[in-house]
């Protein structure tokens, strides 16, 4: 493949552009060069038609550093085929849960560098998408918002943002909860302001696993995360990603928030998510270094 064929359209955001003109099966590294500066530029890529296995997605994550896991299946269809749409189905919680805007991993000692999503089966309408860039975020703060961020930190917790949704899952019989993220180890506690090892820009770091900011009681930190998420996540930062089947995305985990939005879900969905590890040496929770 040629690298001179690559195509980069960005998209009508602030971030984000559309690449055609490659097979990711087959990057040569001229061209990987050029999708991972595009990738550091637009935070947000997506590839149309790809068509990757699960093999392959995996092989092309690993490009861009060590997976926290492998290619997992997002979707309301379980291994015998039957659709889950059962208000009260573990699997339907966890994706309601993810509804709310959120980093990837800032529950675990390590956040996420970012992920690769694949489109298998998408349902007649809904299930996009949406990315905001919290950069974009930041710099919209005036001097006095941004002073009153300067040196606080939250907890985040995968316990705390589904419990407040009410999406936690049925307890196994040892009373811990078995899907992923449940860990039993300290809760993780992240500053809400972070430079972005790669640009050297400052993010805002928040999202629905955020909570118990320094120097806030409960109720003041959760009023004051709310209104900053709402803020943060402005239409003007926003892209909704509208899913076909064939699609690649790849985004930027430090930069960018995600979430899910509902769909029929008694009608099938499934995407592939591989996540990209985070670098210990600038992803590592402030407690656990």
């Amino acid at each position: 493949m040629a690298a001179a064929r690559l195509e980069v359209r960005p998209l009508d955001a602030c971030f984000g552009a559309t690449v055609t003109e490659v097979d990711l099966r087959r990057l040569d590294e001229p061209a990987w060069h050029l999708v991972r500066d595009a990738w550091i530029e637009y935070a947000l890529l997506i590839f149309p038609g790809q068509f990757l296995t699960k093999d392959e997605q995996d092989d092309f994550a690993r490009r861009f550093g060590d997976l926290e896991f492998t290619a997992a299946p997002i979707t309301n269809i379980d291994r015998e085929g039957n659709i889950r749409s059962a208000a009260d189905d573990d699997q339907v919680k966890s994706i309601r849960g993810n509804e709310g805007w959120h980093h990837d991993s800032t529950y675990m000692p390590v956040q996420a560098m970012g992920a690769v999503v694949t489109a298998e089966i998408v349902p007649s309408a809904g299930a996009a998408t949406g990315f905001a860039d919290m950069r974009a975020a930041y710099e919209a703060l005036d001097d006095d918002a941004k002073a009153r961020l300067e040196g606080r930190t939250a907890k985040h917790s995968l316990y705390y943002s589904q419990g407040r949704a009410g999406y936690l899952p049925t307890k196994n019989a040892d009373g811990g909860y078995d899907m992923y993220g449940y860990h039993d180890g300290p809760v993780p506690v992240r500053p809400l302001t972070k430079i972005h090892p790669d640009t050297g820009r400052v993010n805002l770091l928040v999202g629905r696993h955020a909570h118990e900011v320094t120097g806030m009681d409960p109720a003041e930190s959760e009023t004051f995360l709310d209104g900053l998420n709402d803020a943060a996540c402005h239409p003007s930062r926003c892209w909704f990603h509208q899913w076909e089947v064939g699609d690649a995305v790849v985004w930027d985990n430090r930069r960018l928030m995600h979430c899910a939005t509902p769909f029929d879900l008694t009608e099938p969905r499934r995407i592939w998510h591989t996540r990209i590890a985070g670098d210990p040496a600038t992803e590592t929770a402030l407690n656990y270094r």
